[in-house]
């Protein structure tokens, strides 16, 4: 970038990181917050579309069979990317909760609150597809496997952040104990991503995706793999950011209620 002679001070090249970091914080106001999303989600919409259009119709009808797990293998591009997605959704939870704690934005802790329920039907489908999919290999649909057992307990780490945001009434009390279960569901999230690094015992195989091309898929199914799960972030985004557009005008609503009722 060509910065010569520009003296706005809005220009990137001029900006200190104090200034950049306040440009970024800049979005915790709500009404930029929505402002933007409203511009940016369309796009969002149609690329996570097209993506896990692309992604699921290359996988499922153009990739040849696995010469040991026959067709089953095509479960990869529904199981691998709701996996990841159902680890991050939290890992992205746990940082909006921080942001919470630590900076008291409101977005951040709606954002959570949104990315909860994304994240449970993200952790549903993994399990649901592993089972389906370890049955003809492993001869049953569960197994009390490092990495299964983890990720069960992170299914149920979802459920009581949500049933906690349900189960108290003043927003910001709701807020702070649900940070804090985040906090602790981070553990198990890790575990879930990096269970098979741990322990060696378990049925579960190592990671689908790895930089070491002797490790991951072969090419003829990571390629629509990486299309796949491009889709699924993309999903994952765009619900997000529509549904903590919606707890905000959900919040907004529920202020202007009860200044009514102290005014009645």
């Amino acid at each position: 970038m060509n910065c010569e002679g520009r003296k706005d001070p809005l220009n990137p090249c001029l900006m200190t990181l104090s200034q950049k970091a306040n440009a970024f914080w800049a979005y915790a106001n709500p009404k930029k917050f929505l402002t933007t999303t409203e511009r940016l989600l369309p796009f969002i919409w149609v690329l996570s579309g097209v993506c896990l259009a692309t992604g699921l119709i290359w996988g499922f009808f153009f990739t040849p069979d696995d010469y040991r797990q026959g067709a089953t293998v095509k479960i990869i591009y529904l199981h691998v990317p709701s996996a990841l997605m159902a680890i991050n959704a939290w890992m992205m939870m746990l940082v909006t909760s921080l942001v919470w704690l630590i900076r008291r934005h409101h977005v951040s802790a709606l954002a959570a609150r949104a990315a909860a329920p994304v994240g449970l039907v993200m952790t549903l489908i993994a399990l649901a597809t592993g089972a389906i999919w370890g049955q003809p290999m492993w001869g049953t649909y569960w197994a009390w496997d490092p990495r299964l057992t983890s990720f069960l307990i992170l299914f149920l780490f979802y459920l009581g952040y949500i049933a906690l945001w349900e189960a108290i009434e003043d927003p910001d009390t709701a807020a702070d104990l649900t940070s804090v279960l985040c906090l602790v569901g981070s553990v198990f999230a890790l575990l879930s991503r990096y269970a098979v690094n741990f322990w060696n015992q378990g049925l579960h195989q190592g990671a689908s995706l790895s930089l070491d091309k002797e490790e991951h898929v072969a090419d003829v199914f990571y390629h629509p793999l990486l299309v796949s799960i491009a889709g699924f972030v993309l999903l994952f985004i765009a619900l997000v950011l529509y549904r903590t557009g919606t707890e905000i005008r959900a919040r907004r609503i529920r202020t202007l209620l009860a200044r009514e009722r102290v005014g009645a």
